[in-house]
């Protein structure tokens, strides 16, 4: 009967206080009333029975009551909780993905471009109340998801990323001005372009650092990231006869200086992934960097459950009265 239930006025529950006094004041009270006379033998009395014995029976019904209406004024209610949110400040996030064949190098396991698909997937996840966009970009860029708060779409599209869509080479100014591009138009509070590159800008017929001064101008913000190890890694170094890549060791070569001035103009910051845990660290950094407000608004909906202790008060006081008028009557 109390599962669940809180009390509105516990206060009332010193009440209780009272009852172990009743008991005493009755018991001395009783004593007192009850006469007593001395013989020198009983045996022409005989034995009236267990029913007056039963006469505190009276008394106990009456503290019980007393103790189920001390119940019902300290208001015993259930309390019923339901939330809705509402995002205040959304963020509109463009993702700017290197596709270029120096992304299969394998210092990231199984390779970096696989390795920041399942970070990048497990990113998007953790934005529900944002909207999120996908830029692919290698020798030339192109947008692969517009910005959408459709999480399956966005995460559909980053499983179909993988080389060869583009021409080959390391476009950075490209990737970032198609970036910039489709958030311009955003009405969002911030605007966020995450951009990654193993490489250095070796193609494509937009500046970096002009493509930088654009998401200046529309306010956008861009964090950049530098994915590959420090020193040499097993990357494509030619084809085979059937069309494969043939791996061999490279110097990992990433234009560190042009990714810091992008991120720092922009009010950015650049990041440096050498293996798949700092990758996954980048991300979640950026995750909390970037923070959506939420508001969350409660609705409280209490059930009053005092009646139940009224109507067992006045059962009670109803039997104690009854009791004194049938069975006990002729013992008061």
């Amino acid at each position: 009967m109390l599962e669940n239930i809180e009390f509105a006025n516990p206060q009332f529950f010193w009440l209780l206080l009272l009852l172990p006094l009743a008991l005493l004041w009755y018991f001395f009270k009783r004593k007192e009333e009850t006469a007593a006379l001395k013989i020198s033998s009983i045996k022409g009395f005989s034995d009236s029975g267990f029913l007056p014995k039963l006469k505190p029976l009276l008394f106990l019904l009456r503290l019980l009551a007393l103790a189920a209406i001390i119940m019902a004024l300290a208001r015993p209610q259930t309390e019923d909780i339901s939330t809705r949110t509402k995002t205040t400040k959304g963020i509109d996030i463009v993702m700017a993905i290197d596709v270029s064949s120096s992304m299969l190098a394998r210092d990231l396991k199984p390779n970096r471009l696989s390795a920041l698909k399942e970070v990048a997937g497990d990113f998007i996840r953790k934005r529900p109340n944002d909207r999120i966009g996908l830029v692919a970009y290698a020798g030339e860029s192109y947008t692969k998801t517009p910005i959408t708060s459709d999480k399956s779409i966005v995460l559909n599209a980053l499983r179909e990323i993988t080389y060869g869509q583009l021409n080959d080479g390391t476009a950075i100014g490209m990737g970032l001005a198609t970036s910039v591009n489709r958030l311009k138009e955003s009405k969002a509070i911030s605007k966020v372009i995450i951009l990654l590159t193993d490489g250095v800008n070796n193609s494509g017929f937009i500046e970096p650092q002009t493509a930088a001064d654009l998401a200046v101008e529309f306010g956008i913000k861009t964090y950049t990231i530098g994915l590959g190890t420090n020193g040499n890694a097993l990357s494509p170094i030619a084809y085979n006869r059937d069309g494969s890549f043939r791996y061999g060791m490279r110097q990992v070569e990433i234009d560190e200086n042009l990714l810091e001035e992008i991120a720092e103009v922009t009010g950015g910051k650049y990041f440096r992934a050498t293996n798949n845990e700092s990758l996954e660290d980048i991300y979640d950094e950026i995750n909390k960097l970037e923070k959506t407000e939420i508001e969350e608004f409660k609705y409280y909906k209490y059930e009053e459950k005092f009646r139940p202790w009224v109507l067992l008060a006045g059962a009670l006081l109803i039997l104690e009265w009854f009791f004194r008028i049938t069975l006990f009557r002729s013992f008061i």
